[in-house]
């Protein structure tokens, strides 16, 4: 599904520095807390930092891959409309999700304009969360990826890219947040 064919700003330094393929990791471990990070809340004011969430409520780490802020990853655009819509479900249920992008501020501010994006919306332009994480990379951006934090931050869930499921259906990551 090509979502738009206005390509400008496609060739970015974060496309040639994503271009080659990196398969996704599996170097992050089960009961482990993941690293912390701190990046720009978009659709907010200031910056997130994910230890703040300890102790306080578990989260969903929502890796998408998004080009420009017209250009969609065709497996990530369905999914980001129905995480969204979702939303409600994931923070009745106790968690948050935070729905991290490679897009710069400015694309990520239309990317939730132009979705009605309701979760937080954090950029990550430099790609240094991405690969924290290992989630992978090609063709210019890093791979999605989805991971489940408890409510000590430790990792109790993740889903890595792959061509049979690209994505974490949500109704499998609300079952793996009830189960935890």
């Amino acid at each position: 599904m090509l979502t738009s064919t206005d390509f400008r700003g496609l060739l970015n330094q974060r496309f040639f520095q994503n271009f080659l393929p990196v398969p996704a990791l599996n170097k992050l471990y089960p009961e482990v807390c993941p690293p912390d990070f701190q990046l720009p809340h978009v659709n907010g004011e200031g910056s997130i930092r994910l230890s703040e969430y300890r102790e306080k409520q578990p989260v969903i780490l929502y890796f998408t891959r998004i080009f420009t802020e017209k250009q969609y990853c065709p497996f990530c655009f369905p999914h980001i409309k129905a995480m969204n819509t979702a939303y409600e479900q994931f923070v009745e249920a106790g968690a948050e999700v935070l729905l991290i992008t490679s897009t710069d501020q400015r694309q990520t501010q239309i990317v939730i304009r132009d979705l009605g994006l309701k979760m937080p919306v954090l950029c990550d332009p430099s790609c240094l969360v991405f690969r924290a994480y290992g989630t992978g990379q090609a063709l210019g951006a890093p791979l999605p990826a989805q991971y489940l934090l408890d409510i000590e931050g430790k990792l109790r869930f993740k889903h890595l890219f792959s061509f049979l499921e690209p994505n974490a259906q949500v109704s499998r990551l609300l079952k793996q947040l009830q189960q935890i």
